[in-house]
């Protein structure tokens, strides 16, 4: 077997394989080393012997295994003697008929961890990012995130956190937490901030996965059913949102006969079912503003009034930057680039963390572009191009800034 193919299932085992140690054993921590010894051990042996017939049952035992060592040479001989004979190896029979990784989502989003470090330690622990991804996506240097890990695991070891369901008097907080973690390993897996691809499709299948768990566990929840549809929506399009050498297509420019009719319908199901049932949240709201864009049969066919007004309602539900980078598109396609020029301005000393990455300038060389300043939509781009980590974007980028030579 391939090693993308074994990576790919590591990926997904590895959520899995931690939760079942971590109900069974209870030190986060310990638990987690335990399980990444065992990942790079079938890394290391999978690719030449075969993946074994319960990859999942092979990997438990193998991370007990570890876990139980490690428990021997770090105790003193009497407790580790009496601390072993307590403890007893998972059993792969019991493994394979329970996913704990709803579980783990619920732990790693604790109310005694604040929200940033319940995000970057579910990310880390349930989505499989990298300590450099997590940091990426929550716009702050890597040697502060894995500070932010580190002490978010150290503060569960010492808070005693047990491995099950929330309390009914926490759920509702530990699941907002989760939307968002959810939210965030599906947009790392469908825009990559650093890397070859464009697109992780790993990731963007872990995300929906794990979000149409949270979906039939608490069916009546709209925001969770606005998250799934949003998911689903975005990802109709990923077929073609790229060349054959990887490079970005703009929506305005993707064939929109590539799209997956299957996912539209099922967000559009989704949504349908959700809207006007109860209070609308971010996560419905941009499901609805992805819906306009895949209901319509071509670019210039799209409702930008109708998406302008979403996004107005969106940034006084939840407001933030990229609202409002987003908005100032919407805003260039109804009243002309020159006002979503005007509204990027604001952007500019107000969110000083979005004006460090790519993004910002990315629009802005797209809206100087559309407004006929080639000088001035070149060295945005070229600025954009500097500060993104992903190859095909720089690309990309670099391909819009030669264009306007």
């Amino acid at each position: 077997m391939t090693e993308p193919v074994v990576e790919d299932l590591l990926r997904e085992a590895a959520p899995q394989v931690l939760g079942v140690l971590v109900r069974k054993y209870g030190q986060f921590d310990a638990c987690e080393d335990a399980v990444q010894e065992a990942l790079l051990a079938a890394a290391t042996q999978w690719p030449v012997d075969g993946v074994p017939d319960s990859p999942r049952s092979w990997l438990v035992t193998v991370a007990s295994r570890r876990f139980v060592d490690e428990v021997r040479s770090a105790e003193a001989r009497r407790r580790r003697e009496e601390t072993v004979a307590a403890l007893d190896l998972v059993e792969p029979g019991d493994v394979e008929q329970s996913d704990d990784t709803l579980t783990l989502l619920f732990l790693c989003c604790h109310p005694a961890l604040p929200l940033p470090a319940q995000l970057a330690l579910t990310l880390r622990a349930v989505g499989g990012l990298t300590t450099a991804e997590i940091a990426s996506a929550f716009l702050v240097p890597e040697a502060t995130m894995a500070q932010r890990i580190s002490r978010a695991k150290q503060k569960l070891r010492a808070g005693g956190a047990r491995f099950g369901p929330p309390p009914p008097e926490e759920r509702a907080g530990r699941l907002r937490a989760v939307l968002h973690v959810l939210y965030l390993i599906f947009n790392e897996g469908y825009t990559a901030s650093s890397g070859p691809r464009v697109v992780r499709t790993d990731l963007t299948a872990e995300a929906i996965r794990l979000t149409r768990l949270l979906h039939r566990l608490v069916p009546g929840d709209g925001e969770v059913a606005g998250l799934l549809a949003l998911m689903l929506l975005t990802d109709a399009r990923r077929a073609a949102r790229t060349t054959s050498d990887g490079v970005p297509v703009p929506l305005a420019e993707q064939d929109r006969s590539r799209w997956d009719a299957g996912q539209i319908a099922e967000g559009l199901a989704l949504l349908t079912g959700v809207l006007g049932g109860g209070p609308v949240g971010p996560y419905q709201l941009q499901a609805a503003i992805a819906a306009v864009h895949d209901e319509a049969p071509s670019a210039d066919a799209t409702d930008w009034p109708e998406i302008l007004a979403l996004y107005e309602l969106l940034e006084r539900v939840a407001p933030g930057p990229v609202v409002t980078l987003n908005r100032a598109v919407a805003v260039a396609m109804v009243h002309g680039p020159r006002a979503g020029l005007a509204l990027l301005g604001t952007l500019d000393a107000g969110a000083p963390e979005l004006a460090q990455t790519h993004r910002l300038d990315a629009v802005r060389g797209h809206l100087l572009e559309l407004a006929g300043d080639p000088d001035g939509a070149r060295a945005a781009y070229l600025r954009a191009a500097r500060r993104t980590a992903n190859v095909p974007e720089q690309r990309y980028l670099a391909l819009r800034a030669a264009g306007l030579t």
